[in-house]
Parts: structure tokens; C-alpha cells; sequence
């Protein structure tokens, strides 16, 4: 596959479509001290006991980073005066999948250049592959979790800064804390014991600085409508009034919502002021994975805001107005940049109204 092309080559898919009548339990060992195989949901197990990690495939393609690259690109023409960037996070199965596994996953570092590679002159694209890759023998990713670790996201987060030209603070000026016996969303992905077994540490970084943090928080609503056989079920938003909250959520040993420490989550809308003084404001647009990232950046930005990519209900133009944003950072991982759904929310936020109630499946 190179990143030239959009589609996958027929031959690739054949052997997809013959490989998912295989069993998901089978097993190829890539060493005395190492095994590889397959679960529920497609999940790929490497390695056995306490050094378990569960690795999530990529699936996606071309056509759909095609036109993720695109909003991306609309978003520095509506925003003609604010800096525009582009990362976009690669999950990791583009650095731990042993090459036994190789067909159970499409290949991610060239759909991610293939994005990169369409992005216009004027916007900035934050390519954290090398980054990522040159710290891949330290815990940058959960073993057991879909998510990476902080990490990885401050490694990624230094990068951006670097791109932005903005300062940045070393991790010595963090707070380590620790939350023990983790495991993450990939046993309940999997549902296989040996996940459940093998527990990790979750470590974050706390910056050692001053921050005030806000939010608006989102609900879903449903209700049944229509009559007998035509009844269906509608769900939409509900935005809470903006509140003050602690940016980072505390959880006790063991607790599987640990990733969740970064701002509760995704269901926020979250604005944050550090003591930082040089005129730059920071909107980043995310999903999970991007949830991590804001923290590193209060030493680089006076305004952090935190827009997820399937909770927002107000318009991004008068947003990016209201709040006077110089920099965009598009944050997605590449499974969400490589879903059509994604790019389907950038392009509605540019013209929504608040005031509509939009359903959502």
C-alpha cells in the first residue's frame, strides 16, 4: 500500500474476507517468551502473564482520511487568520503489532502520511510518528486500554509545540501521580481473561502552575415517538450552563475509568485559563485520545479550549470569534480521522444553529 493510492488492492481484501473465516482464538507464537492471537472483536493479544497487550486493529480507509483532510483544510478557509494544525494520532497497532498479526489490521502509518500528504500549503501538520517512535520501548500506550497513555501524548504535545512555536514545560516540572491496578476498556473489548490478569500502573502528569477550568456539560435525551409498528426512539443533546471544575478527576486503585481523569471525559466542553501570557488561544478539536493533551500545553498557551468531536451543540464560527482562537489543532486519532462520522461533525459545526435540537443516532 503506498499513500499515493485511495483504495486497498483487491488481492489485500481477499485475504481480509478468507482470514475472518479463521478462528479467533488462533495462536502464532513469534518466540519461546511470546505469543500472538486473535479475540473477540478482532482484538490481538501479544504475550502472556503481566506483559499482556491488547492491540486494537485499523480497519479504515483512504477515501475517508481523503475527505478528513479536507474539512481540515475547509476549517483554514473559514479561519483564514487563525493557525490551523493537523494531528493526527496513530493507535497502537502502528507500533506494537507483531508481524504474525500484520494481515489482521491494515497497515496505519501510511494512511496517516496518506492524510498528511493532503493537507493544504497553509496548514500545519504535526506528523508524531518519529516521535512516537523514537520512546516506543516506554509505556506511551496502555497494554490494556484502546487509549495511548499520557505519555505518549506529552511526547506528542511537545512536538506540537514545537511546531506552534510556543514554549513548553519538561516533565520535571509535572506532578507524577499513580493509579494502580488499571485495566483499561480493552478487557471488556475482548472480554479475555488474560487481559484482566495482566493490571498496569496509569500514570498522569499534573502541571505544577496555575489554571482556572470550565465547562459545559452534555446529556442525551431520549423519548419514544410515533405509533405501534412505527415507533422509534430519538435521541439528542441537552447543554448544561457553563461551571467551574477540577481539570483532573481522581480515581482510586483499580478503577477502570482511569483514563478519565482528563477533564471526566468526552462529554464536556471545556475552557481553561492558565497564568500563561503571549496572546495565544488554543481551541483543540479531539476525541478521546485527545483528552490527554491539554494539560501539557499550560505552560504554552493564556486559553486552552477543548471541543470533543460528538458534543458540541454551539456554531464553531461564532465559537472561534467569541473566544478570540489564533490556533486550531485538529487531535484525532486515526480511526476516528478515518471515520466518516468525524468529518460529518466538523462540517455541522460550521453552520449549526444552538438553538436547533439536533437528533443523534
Amino acid at each position: 500500500m503506498t499513500a499515493a493510492k485511495t483504495t486497498y488492492r483487491p488481492m489485500k481484501w481477499m485475504l481480509c474476507i478468507l482470514l475472518s473465516f479463521v478462528s479467533l482464538s488462533i495462536s502464532v507464537p513469534t518466540s519461546s517468551a511470546q505469543e500472538v492471537r486473535r479475540v473477540r472483536n478482532g482484538i490481538i493479544l501479544v504475550d502472556t502473564g503481566r506483559n499482556v497487550r491488547a492491540i486494537e486493529p485499523f480497519k479504515g480507509n483512504y477515501d475517508n482520511g481523503t475527505a478528513y483532510a479536507a474539512i481540515v483544510n475547509k476549517y483554514k478557509r473559514t479561519f483564514p487568520d487563525v493557525n490551523v494544525y493537523c494531528m493526527v494520532i496513530p493507535n497502537a497497532v502502528a507500533f506494537y503489532c507483531p508481524d504474525t498479526a500484520k494481515t489482521w489490521t491494515e497497515a496505519e502509518q501510511p494512511a496517516i502520511r496518506h492524510i498528511l500528504s493532503q493537507l493544504s500549503a497553509d496548514v500545519k501538520a504535526v506528523d508524531i510518528l518519529d516521535t512516537l517512535q523514537t520512546h516506543v520501548e516506554e509505556p506511551i500506550y496502555s497494554r490494556t486500554d484502546h487509549h495511548w497513555a499520557p505519555l505518549g501524548a506529552y511526547y506528542a504535545a511537545r512536538r506540537f509545540a514545537e511546531v506552534a512555536a510556543v514554549p513548553f514545560a519538561d516533565l520535571s516540572e509535572y506532578e507524577p501521580r499513580v493509579i494502580h491496578d488499571y485495566v483499561g476498556s480493552m478487557f471488556t473489548f475482548s472480554r479475555d481473561k488474560a487481559v484482566k490478569n495482566a493490571p498496569e500502573d496509569f500514570v498522569y502528569y499534573v502541571p505544577r502552575t496555575d489554571f482556572s477550568a470550565s465547562r459545559i456539560t452534555y446529556r442525551k435525551m431520549s423519548q419514544r415517538v410515533g405509533r405501534k409498528r412505527k415507533r422509534r426512539t430519538i435521541s439528542w443533546l441537552t447543554a448544561s450552563e457553563p461551571e467551574p471544575f477540577t481539570f483532573f478527576r481522581d480515581y482510586e486503585d483499580g478503577s477502570s475509568a482511569a483514563y478519565c481523569t482528563f477533564m471526566g471525559g468526552d462529554t464536556n466542553t471545556t475552557s481553561v485559563v492558565t497564568h500563561f501570557q503571549n496572546g495565544r488561544r488554543l481551541l483543540i478539536l479531539k476525541d478521546s485520545y485527545g483528552n490527554a493533551l491539554p494539560s501539557n500545553l499550560f505552560s504554552s498557551f493564556e486559553e486552552i479550549h477543548v471541543v470533543d468531536c460528538r458534543y458540541f451543540l454551539q456554531n464553531m464560527v461564532d465559537f472561534v470569534k467569541d473566544h478570540a482562537i489564533t490556533d486550531i489543532l485538529f487531535a484525532n486519532n486515526l480511526i476516528h480521522a478515518s471515520a466518516a462520522k468525524t468529518t460529518q461533525a466538523y462540517e455541522r459545526y460550521l453552520t449549526q444553529n444552538p438553538a436547533t435540537r439536533h437528533e443523534i443516532q
